[in-house]
């Protein structure tokens, strides 16, 4: 058997801004963004150069959706991006003013640092040790 998780949905206020800030300061691609209704998108990012899960940006569509924009997961890290250069990424997000919550540290498996979405979700930054 064979599985993989193809999309992990992304409760946002607006499908636009979101794009803005995965795309442009993030830097992710966007793989799709497809019409389907006058309200309702099929939104697709991920970051360039993988072919893995993608995010499905999701427009919070009624009052519960709204409330958890920014706490999908009731404050704890929600999304965990590896990265082959952590200096670069973590110089991009102070680069583009992205919220920084804990600063780089050494762990035992890799340099990490946690940072805030658009929407304050937390997100772990990644460079896995080699050794």
């Amino acid at each position: 058997m064979r599985q993989n998780l193809a999309q992990i949905t992304l409760v946002v206020r607006d499908y636009d801004e979101a794009i803005q800030f995965y795309t442009q300061k993030l830097h992710f691609e966007l793989i799709e963004d497809t019409p389907l209704s006058e309200t309702k998108r099929w939104v697709l990012v991920r970051p360039k150069g993988t072919e893995g899960c993608c995010l499905l940006l999701a427009k919070a569509k009624n009052t519960s959706e709204e409330n958890s924009v920014g706490n999908q997961t009731g404050g704890r890290v929600f999304l965990f991006l590896h990265t082959d250069d952590i200096e670069r990424d973590y110089q991009n997000l102070m680069n583009h003013d992205i919220k920084i919550v804990r600063p780089l540290t050494e762990e035992p498996f890799g340099t990490v640092a946690v940072f805030e979405d658009l929407y304050g979700n937390l997100w772990d930054l990644i460079e896995v040790s080699s050794e």
